[in-house]
């Protein structure tokens, strides 16, 4: 009941990356009826082009032997050995390129639906897969009852044909009783060609129906709850509260870089009770007014007291602060807009200053 309920929960359909883990876990969709379309369709090339000289060299092989059994030694154990050896190696050879063509469709069968990939936890042994109960509800589950009538649809589908196939044949099994026998082989291999050919048809056919199949129920079962797409996009965005601390250490590091910034300031542009900006502009380092730090409320009197603590010029000019704070930046140098007003408070100070200087 669980698992039922588990299972109408998951009304989403599969996100990209829901795709990406389950064919990196192995979980990926695979019509069965491929291995069998493979098989039939190598049968076929072995029939057109392998059969009949394996058969020619099988035979030649078979005859050379029976014309002259007395060529053959079997004094000992260790002759009948040597000899049987000898027969599979000669009767085994021309087979070979039969099985290499069978391994290379298996292989094509499975290659052509994914990329090979080696995956170790599907390898590893799991009990449950040895557990007569869970064996038991696998071939009762609506999965196994699927399989089930896919097999029985498919067995009955091949069989139709096949029975079709050899109805119409069946006057030519009938004349081979007229035929030379060696005549008969070939006439055999041209009705497996022709059986081939249409089991074939109708194998490609049930496998282009079995991978709509698969595919289809594959997405149905890695469907995902709102639950799952909601905890997927927050691990993929980041925990709303990690991102929060990540982003008041950051301002706190950063207002204290500010902070330390202050002492090395030309002068302090402050709106008396809110805005600080601390500008510096030295004439050797040219360029224009850099922005060292800005505050307000607390930082500005912490910006405030730092300047007054180094003997740094605090100008109060509330339109100043305040128009500059929204647009300037830290570690960047005053819009263009503000340069003049700036130029005038920079030239006050230096006035100031060298009439100090002159005094004294």
């Amino acid at each position: 009941m669980a698992e039922q309920a588990d299972r109408e929960s998951r009304t989403e359909e599969p996100t990209e990356k829901k795709i990406v883990d389950e064919v990196e876990k192995g979980n990926i969709p695979v019509s069965r009826e491929a291995s069998v379309f493979a098989f039939t369709i190598a049968m076929l090339v072995i029939t057109v082009f392998m059969a009949k000289d394996l058969l020619r060299s099988v035979g030649f092989i078979l005859r050379q032997l029976s014309s002259d059994p007395s060529g053959v030694q079997l004094q000992n154990s260790a002759d009948a050995v040597s000899f049987f050896n000898a027969l599979v190696w000669k009767i085994g050879t021309p087979f070979i390129p039969m099985l290499v063509t069978l391994l290379m469709a298996g292989l094509a069968s499975s290659f052509l639906q994914h990329a090979p990939r080696i995956i170790f936890h599907r390898i590893q042994p799991d009990w449950n897969r040895i557990s007569l109960i869970n064996g038991w509800h696998r071939i009762f589950s609506a999965r196994g009852q699927a399989d089930f009538f896919k097999g029985v649809f498919k067995l009955l589908s091949i069989g139709i044909v096949i029975w079709t196939v050899v109805r119409w044949q069946q006057n030519t099994f009938i004349d081979t009783m007229s035929f030379e026998p060696d005549a008969i082989p070939e006439l055999l291999l041209m009705i497996a060609t022709r059986l081939l050919m249409v089991v074939g048809v109708v194998t490609i056919l049930l496998l282009a129906m079995d991978l709509l199949w698969v595919r289809m129920h594959w997405r149905r079962d890695i469907r995902m709850s709102k639950q799952e797409i909601k905890d997927e996009m927050k691990e993929l965005d980041g925990d709303p509260l990690k991102k929060a601390r990540l982003r008041s250490l950051a301002l706190d590091r950063r207002r204290k870089s500010m902070i330390a910034a202050v002492p090395r300031a030309t002068l302090v542009i402050a709106n008396p009770t809110h805005y600080a900006i601390a500008l510096r502009y030295v004439r050797e380092e040219g360029g224009a007014p850099l922005v060292l730090s800005k505050g307000k409320d607390l930082i500005h009197l912490k910006i405030r007291e730092i300047a007054e603590q180094h003997l740094i010029p605090i100008v109060e000019d509330k339109l100043l602060a305040r128009s500059m704070y929204d647009c300037v930046e830290v570690d960047r140098p005053i819009p263009p807009e503000f340069y003049k007003a700036v130029a005038e408070l920079i030239h006050i100070l230096y006035a100031k200053s060298s009439r100090k200087g002159g005094a004294k």
